[in-house]
């Protein structure tokens, strides 16, 4: 018997997968990545594979872009606290999962989710929708909290054993760290999660692009990073906290983009624009890089750059009041 497990890498899906593997079961730990949740770095997916095959599982890791976009732009299921859309969101992860579980002939689909432990997504009536709407209604077991709901058809078939599902329920960890303990389970993220959707800060800055940008994986990336202004409804400046997310911003740069640095002689961020602009945006772009360049006087070059790095001018300037910064930022 073959299933799929719905692998965040949180201690959920750790012990839905081991208590498959456990009963026998050949398990296709299923991880999902996109612009707001699970690393696409290739070191972290390597970890991600070796520790699923150390639970016995097969890992598979698919990215998504566009049509998780799509779906955190307008959820049909609304928001919950900040811009997670949770249950639209699990309804489009099951939904692939369900085409992949067929193209691997799978037999059903599994989950970590714990009745009640997530006050938008794993309450009942949500448990119930997310199965529906995903078409996996019968053939989705939640093998922690599978003995508080009805049996599924896995279960009443005998692919899976009930017997040896759980009954957790709530918001306690406590059982699930009981567990990780019986399995000899000792590392696994905190909960609450990796999704930036989740992140007020975050959240912040989605709701601004939605407002004034293009909503495409390049500018969901460069939410990300560093210190952001909107310095108008059409132009937004970014400026690298460090030589890592400098180097990521040249990396996402566009042809239009406008870059701002100290040059070689003074040590500092870059800054990478992106909009409409005009000299007083740019002016003012050079006075917030002013305040993240190191300088002895107040006063620094600001390079003002094409993407490629051919120069258009250098502007001295000093550092704007506190409260311009503040209000600019996002």
């Amino acid at each position: 018997m073959k299933a799929i497990v719905m692998f965040s890498g949180g201690l959920d899906s750790i012990l839905t997968t081991k208590l498959l593997v456990e009963q026998g079961i050949d398990v296709v730990a299923l991880k999902f990545t996109s612009n707001f949740f699970g690393s696409t770095d290739p070191e972290q997916v390597s970890l991600a594979e070796e520790f699923i095959k150390s639970l016995g599982a097969t890992p598979k890791i698919v990215h998504l872009e566009e049509p998780f976009l799509k779906v955190v732009r307008k959820p049909k299921h609304g928001y919950g606290k900040n811009m997670n859309p949770c249950v639209d969101c699990k309804i489009l992860l099951l939904k692939r999962a369900k085409e992949i579980m067929e193209e691997i002939g799978a037999s059903f689909v599994a989950t970590g989710e714990v009745l009640g432990q997530r006050p938008m997504s794993q309450h009942g009536r949500a448990l119930e929708t997310i199965e529906k709407e995903s078409g996996l209604k019968d053939i989705l077991v939640r093998p922690l909290t599978a003995k508080t709901l009805e049996p599924t058809l896995p279960e009443r078939e005998g692919w899976i054993d009930r017997e040896k599902l759980l009954d957790f329920s709530g918001r306690s960890r406590k059982p699930q760290i009981t567990l990780a303990k019986k399995f000899g389970i000792t590392k696994y993220p905190p909960p609450a999660g990796g999704c930036l959707l989740a992140d007020p800060n975050f959240s912040k800055r989605l709701k601004d692009l939605f407002e004034n940008g293009t909503v495409d994986a390049n500018n969901a990336e460069m939410l990300k990073l560093g210190r952001q202004f909107r310095l108008s409804p059409s132009f937004k400046l970014v400026i690298g906290r460090d030589e890592r997310e400098n180097g990521i911003l040249m990396s996402l740069a566009k042809e239009d983009d406008v870059i701002l640095d100290p040059g070689e002689i003074v040590a500092g961020a870059t800054g990478l624009g992106r909009g409409v602009w005009d000299d007083a945006i740019i002016k003012t772009s050079a006075k917030i890089m002013a305040r993240y360049i190191d300088s002895e006087t107040g006063e620094v070059e600001v390079h003002v750059q094409d993407y490629k790095g051919k120069e258009k001018e250098v502007i001295l300037a000093s550092t704007p009041e506190d409260n311009i910064i503040k209000e600019l930022m996002i």
